[in-house]
């Protein structure tokens, strides 16, 4: 779906509101569209995180050279109450949560675009290297042109509505490429660094962060899949499916984590063939579109996983059955699949099972 003039057919500029973090993919989005005639303004989001504020003057001294004017919008409050605080009752439920998904639908994409829409935007977009497509009278979500840069998975949740007011200036662009454009904008600051997926967790280990957050050690079992009693652990929360450091469970071949049951406060454990099944359930299925069922496409269950053929059909209590032709390994309750026809995104669900 090409990207529109940033002008009105009056000639007027269009006023998009531009997600800046600071980072190059961020900084080149916003030039690519003032390049495109739009009037930018950047908008950086205000979270708890650590060294914020040195994050607040890059993005500042990067809207400054670009000459488009910076709002600062303030969502520390918001954060916690929707992404922390999901993310921390997912571990105590024995799920492996994705905040990059739900913070993008409900903060970036959503309490973010009310914020610029409130101070006049027309438009939002941010620096994702995603792109969308209109079908059907709705607009749905593809992959980027570059498969190592693709973001659509950490994207899933955002609706149509969302999509139909956003721009994506990098769909088509390759990562290298944005480099070479930020050094010919006079941007020398970015060497590569990536930003990580977890924004808030920064330097600190996961286990530290969630103690913090009041998830508290609880010994338990280390059981097998017939239920055999191999070691203790300290609270479930500390482990994920497909795990294998940090059992303490010495064999001949390793053990892995298979899953866990937050009732019985038990890490289930077996060798590596127990990874692998060709069926799960999910819940809170999000089709963008109509679609045949049973529906046959390819699937991916985390973002670096390689999207696989599957079938998807409804199940029991509202929840979706999903099938595939080759069996998957480390299923991991909590984290997403993503339904794709070819490379556009036509629904996901949370994994259950």
């Amino acid at each position: 779906m090409p990207e529109q003039s940033g002008k009105t057919e009056k000639n007027t500029p269009i006023s998009v509101g531009v997600a800046m973090s600071g980072g190059v993919d961020s900084t080149v989005a916003a030039a690519t569209l003032l390049e495109q005639g739009f009037a930018v303004h950047g908008f950086f989001m205000k979270l708890p995180l650590p060294g914020i504020d040195e994050q607040i003057d890059k993005v500042q001294a990067v809207t400054d050279q670009l000459g488009i004017p910076f709002h600062l919008v303030a969502m520390e409050k918001d954060f916690i109450q929707k992404v922390i605080a999901y993310f921390c009752a997912a571990y105590r439920q024995g799920r492996t949560p994705n905040p990059c998904v739900i913070c993008n639908r409900i903060i970036k994409f959503g309490l973010l675009t009310q914020a610029m829409h409130a101070q006049g935007m027309e438009k939002t977009a941010s620096g994702h290297y995603v792109g969308r497509e209109q079908r059907k009278n709705t607009v749905l979500l593809r992959r980027g042109k570059d498969p190592k840069k693709d973001q659509s998975y950490f994207l899933c949740r955002l609706t149509p509505e969302q999509l139909r007011h956003s721009l994506f200036p990098l769909a088509d662009r390759r990562k290298q490429d944005i480099y070479l454009q930020a050094r010919s904008l006079g941007f020398s600051q970015f060497n590569g660094d990536e930003s990580q997926d977890v924004c808030f967790l920064a330097q600190q280990d996961l286990a530290s962060f969630l103690n913090e957050q009041g998830l508290q050690e609880v010994q338990g079992d280390i059981v097998t899949t017939d239920g055999k009693i191999l070691g203790t652990h300290e609270g479930i929360w500390k482990y994920t499916v497909g795990q294998r450091r940090g059992l303490g469970i010495p064999d001949a071949t390793p053990w892995y984590v298979v899953g866990l049951d937050a009732q019985k406060n038990q890490v289930i454990i077996g060798k590596n063939d127990a990874l692998f099944q060709t069926e799960l359930s999910l819940s809170d299925m999000q089709w963008q579109l109509d679609v045949p069922v049973p529906w046959h496409g390819k699937v991916q269950l985390r973002s670096r996983h390689q999207a696989a053929v599957a079938e998807v059909h409804p199940g029991k209590n509202g929840t979706w059955q999903v099938c595939f032709q080759e069996p998957q390994r480390a299923v991991t309750p909590g984290q997403f699949a993503v339904m794709y026809q070819e490379d556009t995104v036509v629904g996901s669900g949370v994994i259950i099972s």
